[in-house]
């Protein structure tokens, strides 16, 4: 009964320590998702959106890298005053340095047309 016991321990130690190692690889799409903030794009959006949700989940773990801007107050009752003052009106917005404005989820493609970054291949 000990060893069993001492094989579901290293099995549970085993998977944690692949799923942090798993999680510090780089993705394919963390530059990309750096280089957006470089171009000055901004993407507003609030925790509790959907949308929001599929267009990080896009992005798989580099979303973390995102020019990321929250707008909901924690009780999902109200906008925060930088996105009031950007004028944000709808959950995911985008803003371009070009002075443009996207709403909704965005592909990579137009993403990437909009900042000059380059996806990766």
């Amino acid at each position: 009964m000990k060893k069993i016991w001492i094989i579901g321990i290293a099995l549970i130690i085993i998977f944690i320590a692949g799923g942090l190692w798993y999680q510090s690889q780089p993705s394919q799409l963390d530059g990309f998702a750096k280089c957006l903030g470089e171009k000055g794009a901004k993407f507003y959006g609030a925790f509790w959106c959907p949308h929001c949700a599929n267009q990080k989940k896009i992005f798989g773990r580099a979303a973390k890298y995102l020019p990321y801007t929250e707008c909901s107050s924690p009780d999902k009752q109200s906008q925060l005053q930088i996105c009031n003052d950007a004028k944000v009106q709808g959950y995911p917005t985008w803003d371009f340095a070009d002075g443009s404005r996207l709403s909704g989820e965005v592909p990579l493609k137009t993403l990437s047309e909009k900042t000059g970054c380059q996806l990766p291949q």
